[in-house]
């Protein structure tokens, strides 16, 4: 369970997050959705334990992450938006790296290693130096470090970026296979079918503030549209800027 009551947080003078409520249950996956610097990362990094919010309460499975930081990573699995690897290390060598830090016993280490390294498809680059890694391979190793300890709580920062299709389907079938075991995952993307697709509910972050939230056809309600592309940019004042953008553009070519 992830309850998240009155977040705000301030850089300098700076609101980037500003008195933002919602919970996301057990056995639920909630999208948090929003435009560039609309906030989504600073949340996560928030339910995390990385930053410590200025105002308002977290909650994860009952640990307050700004008091113990520590103790909330063990229960919950984080991808940023951009892996944070150690790229002197193979994926082998980081995979015992963060089992020896989870305390993850060697027989159920190797058993889950061999499971997810078959099913993100990088087995021949386990015995390569990270830093030599595309993008997308990176990302595979930060979401199978992630999961390696079979978290309770999945906190997911475009977690979908650099996968390849196969990859991505994988993803997306493990997080319904998540859900269906309980566990509380939030999931933030900018391709909006797939959270369309796999989000329980979803929250719409836009300057900083929460400005809707609910199941996709209650927001299809609330926003008169037919799919969640179209209330996004209606939500978040993009709809009618694109049209006058592509109007100046055919009036230029």
């Amino acid at each position: 369970m992830i309850r998240v009551e009155g977040l705000s947080k301030k850089f300098g003078e700076k609101i980037v997050l500003n008195k933002i409520s919602f919970n996301v249950n057990d056995g639920e996956i909630y999208g948090l959705l929003g435009p560039n610097g609309s906030g989504k990362s600073t949340t996560m990094k928030i339910l995390v334990g990385i930053l410590k919010p200025t105002a308002g309460k977290v909650d994860i499975n009952g640990i307050d992450p700004s008091k113990d930081p520590i103790k909330v990573k063990e229960v919950s699995g984080y991808v940023p938006e951009t892996p944070v690897l150690y790229e002197s290390l193979t994926p082998a060598e980081f995979f015992n790296f963060v089992a020896s830090i989870r305390g993850i016993p060697e027989n159920v280490l190797e058993e889950r290693v061999t499971y997810l390294v078959e099913a993100f498809g990088i087995e021949e680059y386990l015995d390569q130096f990270i830093g030599t890694l595309s993008f997308g391979t990176q990302q595979k190793i930060s979401l199978i470090s992630a999961l390696l300890h079979d978290p309770q709580v999945l906190i997911l920062d475009e977690a979908m970026n650099g996968l390849d299709p196969k990859s991505a389907r994988i993803l997306r079938e493990l997080l319904l296979e998540f859900k269906r075991e309980g566990k509380s995952i939030i999931f933030s993307t900018h391709i909006l079918p797939l959270a369309e697709m796999i989000c329980d509910r979803i929250g719409l972050i836009y300057r900083g503030g929460l400005i809707v939230e609910g199941t996709i056809e209650e927001l299809k309600e609330k926003a008169h549209e037919e799919n969640l592309e179209d209330i996004f940019l209606k939500l978040t004042e993009s709809k009618e800027e694109i049209y006058n953008i592509v109007q100046a553009l055919k009036g230029a070519l």
